[in-house]
């Protein structure tokens, strides 16, 4: 089997939603975003064996987002595209196939990614409506028409119907699991607010080391996440209110230690290592190893926890344990979720009853987790957020010159999405 190796990355800069971005959509930035990766590794005219891209909030024209964004990044015509959406994990997905068919010989060279909006997000009317909308396109004469239109009518029907956040198994939010979660686990809210000033500062001191000037491209006149806060405090962050759990007195999760809603594009180069070669190119570092699993949320199981059972049947298969990794990237979807994550591996009763595991996996050396911020700071347009963290590790890794990575990230509906980088 051939080895899949991560040539390389590009984002445009993450924004709050109803910003920068709030007229753009999923086309725009995928567009920028293909077209910068083409031309950062001069794919001008190449055809390319895959694109894989997806988003999670999108219109019903943009079905077909990654042959439509692939057309006009400046890759070949007859590069074909593939639109995929398994929430927070997909363009980590994405890089899993490309990077399996890579492997299996099917194709040579491949980009994975992703783009999401919640700024241009799809507005749905009543059924009703569209119902009626229906009749009157079927029936044949203007008089006919204008009795469908109107027969019954009310204008309830014309009120509008947003995308909603709720898990459709239990009507929960995200962060009302979350807040579950924290609590089965006795996270504080102090701790969660320590992480997340990590994450800012982290990321801030990653901007200005210059660790992100060949990986975040300009867009819309925004040059950096804007989401990211280098001046944020513990005080500050104290000072917000519940943003779930408002009624109890023990919500713990806030605006400041929760992930904003964002907008944003990412996607990765993948080749084997003979188109490498033949381009001029240089491996970063080899996607090994993944691992998808769930858990049921439904019936108790925390929403977010599903890594923690896909991060061990990974190792296994590897032969690693949880320390042989040179640097840790978890997936910020909240700080507790974090924190939740890295105190189930430390459970003895959780890896035996749960894992069945002999042994707790173990801790892990902090200053190895997200050493240059996550997604609390930089904020976490769902498709986009694998991929940002593929290229990120890579560089990572290329940087120290050999070592080995791990990812991991929660999605919505009780998924989690693993996977290992490792640079020879």
């Amino acid at each position: 089997m051939k080895r899949a190796g991560i040539i390389g990355g590009v984002r445009i800069p993450f924004c709050r939603n109803n910003t920068a971005y709030a007229e753009v959509g999923n086309f725009g930035m995928a567009v920028k975003t293909l077209g910068s990766l083409v031309e950062r590794f001069g794919l001008h005219g190449q055809e390319l064996g895959e694109v894989a891209f997806g988003s999670v909030i999108k219109h019903a024209s943009d079905w077909n987002l990654a042959r439509e964004a692939g057309l006009s990044s400046g890759l070949a015509p007859t590069t074909p595209g593939l639109t995929t959406a398994r929430a927070c994990g997909t363009s980590l997905d994405n890089a899993i196939l490309i990077a399996q068919k890579i492997a299996s010989g099917q194709i040579e060279a491949g980009i994975a990614g992703g783009a999401d909006t919640t700024s241009d997000v799809p507005i749905v009317y009543s059924r009703a409506l569209q119902q009626r909308l229906l009749a009157v396109n079927r029936a044949k004469t203007p008089l006919d028409k204008l009795k469908t239109a109107f027969k019954g009518f009310s204008f309830g029907e014309l009120k509008p119907s947003f995308p909603g956040v709720a898990e459709p198994r239990t009507g929960k939010s995200m962060g009302d699991h979350c807040e579950l979660m924290a609590r089965e686990w006795h996270i504080a809210r102090e701790d969660q607010d320590r992480l997340t000033l990590a994450s800012h500062q982290k990321l801030a001191a990653a901007y200005a080391r210059g660790f992100f000037k060949d990986l975040v491209v300009p867009f819309r006149g925004v040059e950096r996440d804007n989401i990211l806060r280098p001046d944020t405090t513990l005080e500050k962050l104290a000072a917000l209110k519940p943003a779930f759990d408002k009624t109890s007195g023990q919500g713990t999760l806030t605006a400041g230690n929760s992930t904003a809603l964002s907008d944003g594009s990412a996607a990765v180069l993948i080749a084997s290592d003979e188109w490498a070669a033949a381009r001029g190119l240089k491996v970063q570092a080899y996607l090994t190893h993944a691992q998808v699993a769930a858990v049921d949320f439904v019936h108790g199981e925390g929403l977010l926890m599903a890594p923690t059972i896909a991060v061990p049947r990974m190792l296994a298969t590897a032969g690693l344990t949880l320390q042989d990794f040179d640097y840790y990237e978890i997936h910020e979807a909240f700080a507790a979720q974090v924190l939740c994550t890295l105190r189930a591996w430390e459970s003895t009763d959780y890896c035996r009853n749960r894992l069945g595991l002999d042994k707790p996996l173990g801790s892990i050396d902090p200053a190895r987790l997200n050493i240059n911020g996550s997604s609390l700071a930089a904020g976490h347009p769902f498709a986009a957020t694998g991929a940002r963290i593929v290229a990120t590790l890579a560089k990572m890794l290329e940087e120290k010159g050999s070592g080995r990575g791990l990812i991991s990230i929660c999605t919505a509906g009780g998924m989690g999405v693993t996977a290992i980088l490792e640079r020879p």
